[in-house]
């Protein structure tokens, strides 16, 4: 395996600039995914890195070897499609192995590396059948297959499980996991679902509109984002958002959420005096909302019940509050229902505050 390293790449199309001086690196057997919502540049950065897609600008290294000119096949990059890509005309076994056949490999080694991805994947009962007496999930391992016997430097995933339902996509996440952490194998993938990049990655890199948001840790992009986009493209349901402005009445800071007040935390008292009169947005995931039937109290705001969602094992409700809508993960066994008048209590030590015009994060 071996690193990947990008060094202000850029892309553009005529006059349309679609990547904007990309720098990522990825160390020796991380698993790194790219997420962001449609359009945002992420298939187009992997096809650059596999060769599919020319390179405007910067510099792309795969295990410290520059390979801007270099087309796919001497990247020594194996890649995953959402189609499958299968032959259809071809059993799961030459599926496997036709990449190898290409390559001049010598037969007994094909029929070991097959056998033995196939043992990995869990197909090995399949690989007389052809494409279309498989399930999509068995599709998908066999397109896995033949990406792990080429024994790649670097695997590229370009939405792989998009084209399965929820069941499966949940199944072959498990196994890309597990696949990931028995081969050790650097691998960049690409997803518009947070749930996968949260589930899956070493690192996450958010994308917006060809830039990178944030990179960091599953648990940096979630608990610490850098901007209201990250906070707000992460988490299901995302994070809320309420208007507010910081004010200091009796020298005690405190959000003012349409008319509604909440003491910040003493860890905030002194950074938010100086941000007395700016124009905010308090945010506060759902699972940080907690709630009471009846009026409002100190540090807490009252609201009014819009629509409760079952879950089973929780219920999500959405609240109208003087600040805005907002969502609380509740407690299965609170079942308010519509119009019904709560008070809505936060946990303040995972509140966040972003910046109204520029959407950063502001942070003591």
């Amino acid at each position: 395996m071996a690193s990947l390293t990008l060094t202000r790449v850029a892309k553009s199309f005529g006059a349309n600039r679609v990547i904007h001086g990309i720098d990522l690196d990825v160390d020796d057997g991380e698993l790194v995914v790219f997420v962001g919502p449609s359009g945002c540049g992420k298939s187009t950065l992997l096809r650059m890195i596999a060769g599919l897609e020319s390179i405007g600008e910067g510099e792309i290294r795969i295990g410290g070897e520059v390979v801007n000119r270099l087309p796919p096949r001497a990247r020594d990059i194996a890649m995953v499609f959402q189609d499958y890509a299968l032959y259809p005309h071809k059993s799961v076994y030459d599926n496997i192995a036709f990449g190898l056949r290409l390559r001049k490999i010598a037969a007994p080694e094909i029929d070991r590396r097959v056998k033995e991805a196939a043992g990995i994947l869990q197909i090995d009962h399949l690989l007389e059948r052809f494409p279309k007496a498989l399930s999509g999930g068995q599709r998908q391992r066999v397109a896995m297959g033949r990406a792990i016997v080429r024994h790649p430097q670097l695997f590229l995933f370009d939405e792989p499980l998009s084209n399965l339902d929820a069941l499966l996509r949940n199944e072959m996440r498990t196994e890309i996991k597990k696949l990931h952490r028995a081969l050790r194998a650097t691998s960049v993938y690409v997803t518009h679902d947070q749930v996968e990049a949260m589930t899956l990655a070493d690192k996450i890199v958010v994308l917006s509109a060809g830039r990178l948001m944030q990179l960091g840790s599953p648990a940096d992009i979630y608990h610490r984002p850098a901007s209201k986009f990250v906070a707000g493209f992460t988490g299901s349901p995302p994070m809320n958002f309420l208007r507010a402005q910081v004010v200091r009445p009796n020298g005690v800071s405190m959000l003012d959420l349409g008319g509604d007040r909440l003491a910040l935390p003493v860890a905030w008292q002194a950074f938010a005096a100086s941000l007395v009169g700016r124009d905010v947005e308090f945010g506060i995931r759902p699972e940080d909302v907690g709630a009471e039937a009846g009026g409002s109290e100190h540090s807490a705001i009252p609201a009014k019940v819009v629509v409760t969602e079952p879950l089973g094992a929780e219920n999500l409700v959405t609240l109208q509050s003087a600040g805005g809508e907002l969502t609380g993960r509740f407690a299965s066994s609170m079942t308010p229902r519509p119009d019904d008048a709560l008070t809505l209590h936060f946990d303040l030590s995972r509140m966040h505050l972003f910046d109204r015009d520029t959407g950063e994060a502001l942070r003591p």
